[in-house]
């Protein structure tokens, strides 16, 4: 992800000071409203899309006459939701759509809903043009859960999108709805559970349809068959190697299937025979004998059996990712103390996980469930946070700092360290001293000289020289020790320092 620096490179110092202005956390509300009121385009961008603002601003924002100025405020991921959801009857289209579309988060990060009222105000009055599937990352798992049953027709059609986890009865009810709407998308999901309805609208090409109804969706046993015999078919067989409407000898077969990633296909499924089971375990490839190992019909016995082997990566899978329906805590449970660190890393994306669990996670031997756990759960602890960012050097790594509870105190003593990044978690340290600080600010890591750069404790004559700095003027406009008479005098000349 670039930085704040890299964005600002091409801007022109004036811009980029008052941009650091629009960031500071000490200016005052005149100021943010003098910047708002009369700052270019990119300044009026970082003011209203990149903090939380001041309830004042917030109300000029939403009645500022710039339509884009008014949909950065509408993509702004760190406003309470009910703020943005004012925008909602914006009266240009460009600011609805930005509202529909959910603000961009670092790697890791989870979108906050907006009120249930404002989505159903928003499906039952935009058009689809306007509602993007981003809306979706907004809906309330409350509200998601009412979608198939709630009174208004818009939001039930949207509700049968969640078909395969709903209840008989509740299918029934879609079914027979009275809006022609509601009922045909539902004759449409129950169409796909017709294996002769997928027989005939199976094209005969590859295409992405063709994939979708052969890995998801019922099959006859004639298309079953056609693939099984296909004299080129070992991607289309791996294709329906997982899919749940397979008949069972057509699982034993495969389960012997000479090309591995069909064996490791069918080694995930719960349907798996206990002879099945046995013979996967011993599989000449590893990468089935993975699969296999975290099959929830093994006993731990069986599974410490398996000579399996977790491959190094950058970056950990949980295997699978976060469910969209609550889990059992009992099989949470036994996942979390069992001796397969796959299936401890699928632990630590329960939310609800208990304390005696976090604790056990949290001093696990694997680095990938300590990371997991650090990036998802909603109150890590913060020796956890620390540790994971000081040993993980992965995708995510900088969205740690941005988890609640990462430490501040005692970062100090990292100044020297020889990676940069943790270097930089110095500047989070508001008892680091300022010999450090203005040190480091000539660090030969832009990053951490960026970062120094807006350290309170950097003195002032550095601080000042920072403003005429073409890379660092933008971050030592936002230092929050910026004197009062130095802001104010930016403002008031449009960015110029005299």
């Amino acid at each position: 992800m670039p930085t704040p620096e890299d964005i600002w490179a091409d801007a022109d110092l004036p811009t980029r000071r008052l941009a650091g202005l629009a960031l500071n956390p000490s200016v005052s509300e005149d100021v943010l409203l003098r910047l708002l009121a009369e700052g270019p385009p990119a300044v009026r961008m970082v003011l209203c899309r990149d903090r939380i603002l001041p309830d004042a601003v917030v109300e000029a924002v939403l009645e500022h006459p710039d339509t884009r100025t008014r949909s950065f405020f509408a993509r702004n991921p760190h406003v309470d939701p009910a703020q943005r959801a004012r925008l909602v009857d914006d009266p240009e289209w460009f600011v609805r759509a930005h509202l529909a579309e959910a603000p961009r988060l670092p790697f890791g990060g989870a979108h906050r809903p907006l009120p249930d009222e404002t989505v159903v105000h928003m499906i039952s009055t935009y058009d689809d043009d306007t509602l993007s599937e981003s809306l979706y990352r907004q809906i309330s798992p409350a509200l998601r859960r009412a979608m198939p049953t709630h009174p208004v027709a818009k939001v039930r059609a949207l509700g049968v999108g969640e078909w395969s986890l709903l209840t008989a009865g509740t299918r029934a009810a879609l079914l027979a709805d009275p809006d022609d709407g509601v009922r045909g998308r539902a004759e449409r999901h129950a169409r796909l559970e017709d294996p002769a309805w997928v027989e005939r609208e199976l094209p005969d090409r590859s295409c992405h349809a063709r994939w979708d109804l052969l890995m998801h969706r019922a099959l006859s046993r004639t298309v079953v068959d056609g693939v099984l015999t296909a004299p080129v078919a070992e991607e289309e067989r791996a294709a329906i190697a997982g899919n749940p409407s397979l008949p069972a000898d057509v699982v034993v077969l495969l389960a012997t299937d000479p090309d591995p990633k069909v064996r490791a296909t069918v080694a995930h499924r719960a349907d798996l025979g206990p002879a099945e089971r046995r013979t996967l375990a011993a599989d000449p490839d590893p990468g089935v004998r993975l699969a296999l190992s975290v099959h929830p019909g093994l006993t731990d016995e069986e599974r410490a059996g398996i000579d399996y082997t977790i491959p190094p990566d950058d970056c950990f899978d949980a295997l699978p990712g976060r469910p969209s329906v609550p889990r059992d805590p009992q099989d949470v449970r036994r996942n979390a103390t069992s001796r397969h660190p796959l299936l401890r890393r699928r632990a630590t994306l329960d939310e609800f996980l208990p304390p005696d669990l976090v604790e056990r996670l949290a001093a696990d031997d694997d680095l990938g469930v300590r990371v997991l756990l650090a990036q998802h759960h909603p109150d890590p602890p913060a020796s956890l946070l620390l540790r994971s960012f000081l040993e993980y050097e992965g995708p995510g790594r900088a969205h740690l700092t941005s988890r609640p509870g990462f430490p501040t105190t005692g970062l100090s003593a990292f100044a020297g360290h020889d990676d940069p990044a943790v270097r930089a978690l110095a500047a989070r340290d508001p008892d680091t001293a300022p010999s450090t600080v203005e040190r480091l600010t000539r660090d030969p890591d832009p990053a951490v000289r960026a970062a120094f750069a807006r350290h309170p404790h950097l003195p002032q004559p550095r601080l000042a020289e920072l403003l005429g700095d073409g890379e660092l003027a933008h971050a030592a406009a936002a230092n929050p020790a910026l004197a009062p008479e130095v802001v104010h005098r930016l403002v008031a000349t449009g960015g110029q320092r005299m």
